[in-house]
């Protein structure tokens, strides 16, 4: 042993004791260590799913939101993830409590789908709830489980959820976030230690678009970049020409972007997301219109889907991503709209030109 240190209290004088006691000792410039048995890192096995990232870029890829339950019953959600992975979307993805309300594990749920249902789960992992040791115990056993989609955020503040006064942890952002899932891609834990295996996640990134200064967010996205994002999820777009928008201020970038298309149910609940909920705003064409629509739910349910296939008339042209998101476990209303993309594909697989629907 070669090793001397001091801590609080060392002065000057305990080193030069210190020295004095060791001159006659001869440095030490090589050592070897014998293990036991030597740590191996492998190589994450791949898999034969393709990459969400990797198929968006050049193939249309639908992936579809559903909220995991605020109860215990979970039929109803298996039985809508069924029906929308039967429509032919690419993963079912789930959000880690939004709104910062409990709902079942997404770690759980995706399990259930995919060991049960053969449907690839994407799982949300927010930056919120959990503490360094909480989020790499988490996607341990995520990789255990062989769920490798991940979407990493920052989370929604607990002041808004249904526990106002809960703790928000927030040990990271989800920049570095990111980055600690990308270290788990090279064996390596969040403190260094060997984890003896490769972690094989592939992350996505939250985009905003629904800002005023829309290149501070593309910014943004080049950091997320730089961090290890392989490709964007946004939230719901509610605008054509914000979209086209969109493209224009990321047409440099490679990584894939998933459009957000949320199909609104009622006025209330349009009045609602424009108003309340972070990140995401109407035009004041969409609210009119959901507001004239009443208190008729069937007029207020068809307005709402036609309005989704317009921004998705746009989106198709623009992105090979769509992101639908289900409100209020309405997965009819996704299923028509994934029906509706599909059709779109279709004719242009067929080389006819489709026309963009109207009022």
């Amino acid at each position: 042993m070669r090793l001397i240190g001091g801590c609080c209290g060392t002065t000057p004088k305990h080193i030069e004791a210190v020295k004095k006691y060791i001159a006659h000792l001869p440095p030490i410039t090589s050592k070897v260590v014998a293990l036991e048995k030597p740590i191996i890192i492998q190589d994450a096995k791949p898999t034969n799913t393709q990459a969400l990232h990797e198929k968006a870029r050049t193939k249309r890829t639908i992936i579809v939101e559903l909220d995991t339950p605020r109860h215990l019953d979970t039929s109803t959600f298996m039985e809508g993830a069924e029906k929308l992975y039967a429509a032919g979307i690419d993963a079912v993805t789930m959000a880690d409590n939004s709104l910062a309300s409990p709902r079942i594990s997404n770690m759980a749920m995706g399990s259930m789908l995919k060991h049960q249902k053969d449907i690839r789960p994407l799982t949300h992992i927010t930056c919120r709830d959990r503490n360094l040791i909480g989020l790499q115990s988490h996607l341990m056993g995520l990789d255990a489980l062989g769920i490798h989609d991940i979407l990493a955020v920052t989370g929604d503040p607990t002041k808004i959820g249904d526990f106002p006064g809960a703790t928000s942890v927030y040990d990271v952002s989800s920049l570095e976030l990111i980055q600690l899932i990308k270290q788990l891609n090279e064996g390596i834990s969040f403190s260094g230690k060997s984890l003896r295996k490769k972690a094989n996640f592939s992350v996505a990134a939250a985009f905003n678009p629904n800002v005023r200064v829309l290149d501070r967010a593309v910014k943004r996205l080049e950091k997320k970049i730089e961090c290890g994002a392989d490709y964007f999820i946004t939230q719901p777009v509610y605008s054509k020409e914000k979209m086209h928008e969109i493209y224009e201020a990321t047409k440099h970038l490679s990584t894939p972007i998933f459009i957000g298309i949320m199909p609104l149910t009622n006025s209330r609940n349009s009045e609602f997301l424009h108003n309340e909920v972070p990140g995401i705003k109407l035009s004041e064409e969409v609210l009119e219109r959901m507001r004239l629509c009443g208190e008729d739910r069937e007029r207020a349910t068809a307005e709402g889907i036609q309005i989704s296939k317009e921004l998705i008339d746009t989106a198709a042209e623009l992105f090979n991503g769509i992101y639908i998101i289900t409100p209020f476990f309405r997965y009819d209303m996704s299923l028509e709209l994934i029906h509706y993309i599909k059709e779109i594909d279709r004719k242009k697989e067929r080389g006819f030109s489709y026309v963009q629907t109207s009022n």
